[in-house]
């Protein structure tokens, strides 16, 4: 199990692990800054300099997950994680790993007033020159704001402790009181196993009556994604998309829907690839639309969109996987991709 302890910068959030793992038996400290540390070394200065902050890099947040596994399974018992998240698809990204290795995460969230957070970041002393003090001091005021705009997603997400006015002996006690009781709950992120081969694929592109195209948002992995998932095994991909729609939206489609693009997409370690299959669902009206009702644990949110927005919200790869499966439905025609570019 990890607790994993959230909050703004100046929250309390190390001194508090520090606390905690003296109330939790068996239980480890890990930072994940560490993990930051050692990527300054190993990366390219030119990679290095295309990001301001650790967590921008896909390379440290797998790091995070792998580290934390490894950690887990060299030594059992709880790991104590402070560390700061305030993006949400990180946090998916983090948190759904670490479900696919079936490792539940209890999420805290440390969360002073504001007031008195400003107060205690102007009152950190940081070792090292007086410029370097205010670098810090500085980073921490500024993220300040962007921890007040992902209160309300980490409020919902993760257990509050109040600790304006409590030392980290107390707030360690406070978290260590609800993880023993069950009132900091392990997250219901859903648990997708990674697989350990290529995979079959199969996502249902649904409409509604302006053209718009529907998207989900799942709470595992960061980007939004077409409703479907993987194939099971004797499974036929355009039922397999049928099925999914179902479980993820509530909607049992009539009719098998009409392949529209084929998208084989290769290996990226760790990640396998495999085929991709996109299918036409057709037009969802809009009384059936609002019949939509989604799974809690494994998505989030659902909307239509044009195709402009969606390159907003979907990664590159699956962008261009819409952009020819709606060419291949305006032709009324089939392609085959690879790696999202028409071959054949």
């Amino acid at each position: 199990m990890i607790v994993w302890i959230n909050g703004s910068f100046g929250a309390g959030k190390t001194s508090t692990a520090r606390e905690l793992i003296d109330l939790i038996p068996n239980s480890t400290l890990f930072d994940p800054e560490l993990v930051g540390d050692a990527l300054g070394s190993l990366l390219p200065r030119k990679r290095l300099d295309e990001v301001t902050d650790y967590q921008d890099l896909p390379i440290w947040r797998r790091l995070v997950v792998d580290t934390a596994a490894a950690l887990l399974a060299e030594l059992g018992g709880v790991l104590v994680v402070p560390m700061t998240v305030l993006r949400q698809e990180y946090r998916d990204e983090i948190f759904g790993g670490l479900a696919a290795r079936r490792i539940a995460v209890r999420h805290v969230l440390l969360a002073p007033a504001e007031t008195i957070l400003r107060a205690r970041i102007a009152g950190r002393e940081t070792p090292g020159t007086p410029d370097g003090e205010l670098r810090v001091r500085q980073w921490s005021y500024d993220h300040v704001e962007h921890y007040l705009a992902a209160l309300p997603w980490l409020t919902a997400d993760a257990h509050v402790v109040d600790t304006g006015h409590v030392g980290p002996r107390e707030a360690a006690r406070l978290v260590a009181a609800a993880v023993s009781s069950g009132e900091a709950p392990a997250c219901e992120i859903v648990q997708t196993p990674e697989p350990t081969a290529e995979t079959v694929a199969a996502g249902v592109l649904l409409f509604d009556e302006e053209g718009r195209v529907l998207l989900v948002d799942p709470t595992y992995k960061p980007g939004w994604e077409f409703p479907g998932g993987v194939v099971e095994r004797g499974e036929a991909p355009a039922r397999a998309g049928v099925r999914e729609v179902h479980e993820e939206l509530g909607i049992r489609l009539g009719e098998v829907p009409r392949l529209l693009v084929i998208d084989w997409e290769p290996a990226r370690p760790p990640a396998f690839g495999g085929l991709r299959l996109l299918f036409d669902g057709g037009t969802l009206p809009a009384a059936t639309a609002r019949t939509v009702r989604l799974p809690g644990p494994e998505l989030r949110d659902w909307r239509f969109v044009s195709e402009q927005e969606a390159a907003g919200l979907l990664p590159p790869n699956r962008y261009e996987r819409l952009r020819w499966a709606l060419r291949a439905r305006e032709r009324g025609t089939v392609l085959n991709l690879e790696a999202g570019v028409p071959v054949g």
